[in-house]
């Protein structure tokens, strides 16, 4: 799912069937974007600066590589960037169709999840 960070509307949906990773999932898609687009992702999509160079991702501590302060710093402002995309997330988790598993026809799914990204759009004007 793509969010502007301005509006907090939701701009593309892609769907996989069964349990696919994000990052996979992102490069199934192959999305077309502009170049001068900054895209602002989480900790699942390390590796996507190989193909977006405009790409932030928060750096990851290991058990011998401990983040540094002002690695934290540069984590914690892209999580300040971040929000406004994760309150999205967290409004179409309300509708249960994001947050558990999905039980009904899988032909359906995309209709249904479009339906409540067209909600979460109406919701944010």
């Amino acid at each position: 799912m793509i969010v502007d960070k301005k509006s907090g509307k939701i701009i593309c949906t892609h769907f996989a069937k069964g349990a696919v990773h994000d990052f996979q999932l992102f490069k199934c898609s192959q999305l077309k974007l502009p170049t001068p687009i900054l895209l602002l992702a989480d900790s699942g999509y390390q590796g996507i600066k190989k193909l977006i160079p405009q790409a932030h991702t928060p750096k990851k501590a290991s058990k011998h590589y401990p983040l540094t302060r002002q690695d934290q710093q540069q984590n914690r402002a892209l999580s300040s960037q971040r929000i406004k995309i994760e309150n999205v997330f967290g409004f179409l988790k309300r509708f249960k169709i994001f947050a558990t598993k999905y039980r009904n026809r899988r032909k359906r799914f995309g209709l249904r999840f479009n339906l409540f990204a067209a909600i979460a759009n109406y919701d944010t004007i």
